[in-house]
């Protein structure tokens, strides 16, 4: 089991994967809506795994990763991107993020992507 940090803008969308990572046994320690929030969140719950929208307000997911692994280097964050969105998940890896899921997501690859993470 995981302790998990979801941030997206959608609430919608963090239910969803709420939904299938706690049916899977993980836990969901904190839900973030902006990336502002999502820092915040990262530095009170310091999770196993984090879910990170990239399009989301006051800062968006790239510059919530950047602050993230500015002060937490092993940070493992995965994140979820709608199709098409290809090209910033070159910028989001470079930016830390570990992997990435796309929207709108497959629960068996959520679940596939979560555990490799937590794995290694």
């Amino acid at each position: 089991m995981a302790k998990i940090l979801v941030c997206d803008d959608s609430a919608f969308m963090r239910m969803m994967l709420k939904k299938v990572l706690v049916e899977n046994g993980h836990e969901i320690v904190g839900e973030a809506g902006d990336g502002m929030e999502a820092v915040q969140l990262y530095r009170r719950y310091n999770p196993d795994v984090a879910t990170m929208d990239i399009t989301m307000p006051k800062m968006d997911g790239i510059e919530a990763v950047k602050h993230i692994h500015e002060e937490y280097p092993l940070a493992r964050i995965i994140m979820v991107t709608a199709l098409g969105q290809r090209a910033i998940i070159t910028d989001a890896l470079k930016a830390g993020a570990v992997d990435f899921i796309v929207k709108p997501f497959d629960p068996e690859q959520v679940i596939a992507t979560i555990n490799k993470i937590v794995a290694n």
